[in-house]
């Protein structure tokens, strides 16, 4: 026979002051199967466990009943608490009489009566409780960072000083993403590449880092602890081992026609190339589709060019080289894919594909780096002279209307401050100049923002006007006729521009959808990784063992990137450190002899727990029957309950909430 203890939580005034705590405990002690019954100001007080505890011992109880706040809050305290006293942790139910009571009502007759409801409900599912047992799964001790930009380089680096391995997969031909590309950072106006290519080295030099450049993820399979990944590793047509990065062969190439996607295509480069001076590794990579010598293997003839393979004196390139997949085993994975600016070519309005003179925020960063295709000379893509008069657009593609078929609804977080930066930057070095700023609102929410926008307007003379531009039309002297609205004096206004600057929105990188698809997990409508929880859990995604870092989830800037990418790594260490990982035993469970194999449950896990597996059973006349049906892995199961509310045949089940004891809940307050 169950022996059943109620404890009935006042939560201060939280509960006591619009629940009758008194009377919730002395009608739940009337309810077959209770054998105590009482109330305390704080159960979740040490005091409060005690009496638990105490009450286990002494009464011999099979189950307790918290009447308290949300499971989410304190369940996991009071099954401790019940665990240290010999009672299984999963007869231990609690009911929300907090957020489903006293928070919602006002009537203490009608709130008292719902939380005795409640009660009787869980007591009801407390009797059909079965005693369950954690599962146990050996942790893989190694790790995967995908993405090779600031958030994967500063997650890969914590990881492998706290003594793990790590392996960095990159779809480029060097770590460093878009802060490598980066002139200055804001507010402090630091090189970016004084801070960013230090961090590079330092991953190339640890012992417990392997980059995997040039390579993307093409199956994830598995669980926490014990992920199984192929890599897909792409030729760049040199040895990564002997290549040292000398660069004799792209002296010797020939063809210097190949657009330069490290400039962004604001200049050429070499058919054989290394992305810039301090890449990560430094290891040239030849383009296939420009390659002289390339495009006569694929005609039939090998005495094409090949000047580079002559020059190389350690003997690197290798035409031969093929697409190859490796497989490995890592215990928990961390997502840092990063961002791209939107693409605005579907914006005719600012005429970016009608004048070469209108360029993007990212392109405008390239213009100012000393290592970009300018040399750091701030000079026009048309004829090469210095902008006189330069336009900024604010929230090109951020900000959208819901129904806006070209951008999001999102602000993109960064616009406001990098604006404010090139503006700075450019007054800085070319005083003459005049600035213009079209702005919907300025928004400088971090640490030194707002004195940094306001160093712009009052120290540099930046000339912001709140509204937004219309149209920018090229005309025939080579300037551009920027359109826009001024608010503040309610007036339409027309500036001849030598160059526009475009504040391109924020995307997620187009790799994060399949990406996301493979691991199984979430995304919210914009393509970002979805956080399990906003708040409580903001670095860990839905699917168990895999974390989110910088942008990936959603716009940030690099300080904010690179605290979160710290914190991925450090829930990642909390799971590598273990042996073994214990598994929550409220899992699905399938009855085999009642499934049918039609795939339903396997249709809607979220979590991809479920597969199916032929299976011989007895027949009639002694006859065997193969019927294909349902098996769960316990690891990968989270307990949503999709599956037994998908199945049609009744064959899957809950362990924990069982149909039955669901059932018994609903009886109990009919």
């Amino acid at each position: 026979m169950e022996k059943i203890g109620v404890f009935v939580c006042h939560c201060g005034t939280n509960i006591a002051g619009t629940v009758d705590v008194a009377k919730v405990a002395e009608e739940l002690g009337k309810v077959n199967g209770v054998v105590y019954s009482t109330n305390y100001t704080y159960m979740c007080s040490s005091a409060g466990q005690k009496m638990i505890e105490d009450k286990i011992h002494e009464l011999g109880l099979t189950g307790v009943v918290l009447c308290s706040c949300s499971p989410r809050m304190h369940e996991k305290t009071f099954r401790s608490c019940a665990e240290r006293a010999g009672l299984n942790p999963y007869k231990v139910e609690v009911a929300n009489i907090r957020e489903q009571c006293s928070w919602v009502m006002k009537d203490m007759a009608d709130a008292t009566e719902k939380a005795i409801a409640l009660g009787k409900a869980a007591i009801a599912k407390t009797i059909l409780d079965t005693p369950l047992i954690e599962g146990e799964t050996p942790m893989t001790k190694r790790a995967l960072v995908i993405g090779g930009g600031i958030a994967g380089i500063t997650a890969a680096l914590d990881i492998a000083d706290a003594g793990f391995p790590v392996d960095i997969v990159e779809k480029d031909y060097t770590v460093g993403g878009k802060m490598a590309k980066l002139d200055k950072t804001f507010p402090t106006l630091d090189c970016a590449s004084c801070i960013v290519t230090p961090k590079m080295t330092e991953v190339s030099q640890n012992a417990n880092i392997r980059i995997l450049s040039y390579s993307e993820v093409s199956r994830v399979s598995g669980y926490i602890g014990n992920f199984e990944v192929d890599i897909k590793r792409h030729p760049r047509y040199v040895d990564e081992d002997k290549c040292t990065g000398c660069g004799a062969c792209i002296e010797k190439c020939p063809n210097k026609k190949v657009p330069n996607s490290f400039n962004l295509n604001l200049n050429t480069r070499k058919a054989i190339d290394i992305p810039f001076a301090q890449a990560v590794p430094k290891v040239a990579a030849i383009s296939a589709d420009y390659c002289l010598h390339m495009k006569g293997l694929k005609n039939g003839k090998d005495n094409v060019c090949g000047f580079c393979e002559k020059a190389c004196a350690a003997g690197a390139i290798d035409f031969s080289q093929k697409e190859t997949t490796l497989t490995e085993k890592y215990g928990a994975i961390i997502v840092a894919t990063g961002y791209n600016p939107i693409s605005l070519e579907k914006f005719d309005e600012y005429a970016y594909s009608q004048s070469p003179d209108v360029v993007s925020s990212l392109e405008f960063e390239r213009l100012c780096n000393a290592s970009g295709p300018t040399n750091g000379h701030l000079l026009r893509p048309s004829d090469g002279k210095e902008p006189k008069n330069i336009v900024f657009v604010q929230c090109v593609g951020s900000r959208c209307s819901a129904d806006s078929t070209k951008g999001h609804e999102y602000c993109s977080k960064i616009c406001c401050m990098y604006t404010a930066k090139h503006a700075i930057l450019t007054r800085d070095h070319y005083p003459d100049t005049n600035i213009t700023v079209f702005y919907i609102d300025v928004r400088t929410p971090g640490k030194n923002f707002d004195e940094f926008y306001r160093r712009a307007v009052e120290q540099y003379g930046v000339h912001y006007i709140k509204g937004q531009v219309g149209k920018v039309t090229p005309l025939s002297d080579g300037t551009l006729d920027v359109q826009g609205s001024d608010l503040i004096l309610n007036k339409q206004v027309h500036i001849k521009a030598d160059m526009v600057v475009l504040a391109a929105s924020i995307e997620a990188d187009k790799s994060a959808r399949p990406l996301a698809t493979m691991l199984t997990t979430s995304m919210d409508n914009n393509d970002f990784f979805l956080e399990a929880h906003a708040k409580l859990r903001p670095v860990e995604s839905p699917t168990a063992g895999i974390f989110l870092a910088g942008c990936c989830q959603g716009p940030k800037d690099i300080p904010e990137t690179v605290a979160q990418s710290s914190g991925a790594a450090a829930k990642a260490i909390c799971l590598l450190v273990k042996d073994k990982l214990k598994n929550n035993p409220c899992t699905a469970n399938p009855n085999e002899n009642m499934c049918n194999g039609c795939g339903q449950c396997a249709n809607v896990c979220p979590y991809g727990a479920i597969s199916y597996v032929d299976k011989d059973f007895r027949g009639p006349n002694r006859t065997t029957i193969t019927r294909h049906v349902s098996q769960v892995n316990t690891a990968m199961c989270h307990g949503c309950g999709a599956c037994t509310v998908a199945c049609p045949s009744g064959a899957m089940d809950l362990l924990g909430f069982s149909n039955k004891q669901i059932l018994a809940e609903v009886d109990s307050v009919l």
